[in-house]
């Protein structure tokens, strides 16, 4: 894991030139050919610090459905791992536990303009994937008017592979830019596997305290990602040195890259209200 820097159970975790036309020939003015289009490249995004959080160990991101409703109760995203109670055990699914944990609110530029406050985890596993959502005693409509910030949105299909991507950390006010290299299959850290995980490109090396910053892809603008761990030793399938686990059960490991885990897979799982709803058709989150 991209380790919790305080309270951590286990250690410290972005021309075409026209070519110049030939000169006529004296007795001929040909018509000027007309320039080659250029290829439309893909709009991007401004990708900032606004709607980030900053927890006291980790990073994080406020965050939406794309049906949610501006009457409805904020959610924070982060990772399992930074959990305040503690890492959940392989297997285990935390729902609905009263929380009063703060978060830092930073503006575009990286600044706090506000603390905001967990009134439950509304859900929290480290099985399958590396999640914790708080509820909040806030409404979206609320965090608009105070402090002029939106949330950032998950989006709802699963990431593509080459995407320019941004990592941004609330906790280190630092943004890493790269690509989504690919996807594990199963990626295997001490006594938790999470699938069909997020690679990145060398150039997001992210570091501990980076530990749940939302992935956005700089195309949509949308949140595909939340950052979670990377293989710092060399060492296979340990923590903080994660391994990669084809379908065959083939184990490679990469030292010094970085991961992430979709949150596609969130939309799903989320009802009217903002509230978690594991029963609902398509989610596959884990279950209590």
């Amino acid at each position: 894991m991209k380790k919790p820097l305080v309270g951590a159970l286990f250690g410290l975790l972005l021309v075409g030139a026209s070519a110049a036309p030939a000169l006529a020939a004296q007795t001929a003015t040909p018509t000027p050919a007309k320039p080659a289009a250029k290829a439309a490249e893909p709009a991007v995004k401004a990708v900032n610090f606004a709607g980030t959080v900053a927890l006291s160990n980790c990073s994080g991101s406020v965050i939406r459905m794309p049906s949610s409703q501006p009457s409805d109760p904020a959610l924070v995203l982060s990772n399992g791992h930074c959990l305040e109670t503690g890492f959940p055990a392989a297997g285990e699914v935390i729902t609905n536990q009263p929380s009063s944990r703060t978060f830092s609110l930073l503006n575009a530029s990286g600044s706090k303009v506000a603390t905001l406050r967990a009134s439950k985890v509304a859900y929290a596993t480290m099985t399958d994937t590396d999640i914790t959502i708080y509820q909040l005693n806030t409404t979206y409509a609320q965090i608009q008017s105070s402090y002029g910030i939106s949330a950032l949105t998950l989006n709802d299909v699963h990431p593509t592979q080459g995407s320019a991507i941004k990592v941004v950390s609330g906790y280190w006010k630092r943004t890493y830019s790269c690509n989504v290299d690919g996807f594990v299959y199963r990626l295997k850290e001490g006594d938790w596997t999470w699938k069909d995980s997020v690679r990145y490109t060398p150039s997001c090396n992210t570091i501990g305290g980076t530990s749940g910053s939302p992935v956005i892809d700089t195309t949509t603008g949308k949140v595909v990602a939340v950052n979670n761990t990377g293989n710092e030793d060399g060492e296979r399938c340990t923590e903080n040195n994660p391994c990669e686990v084809d379908q065959n059960g083939n184990v490679t490991v990469h030292q010094g890259t970085n991961y992430a885990e979709e949150t596609y897979i969130i939309v799903a799982c989320v009802g009217a209200g903002n509230k978690i709803d594991l029963s609902r058709a398509g989610c596959t989150l884990p279950k209590p």
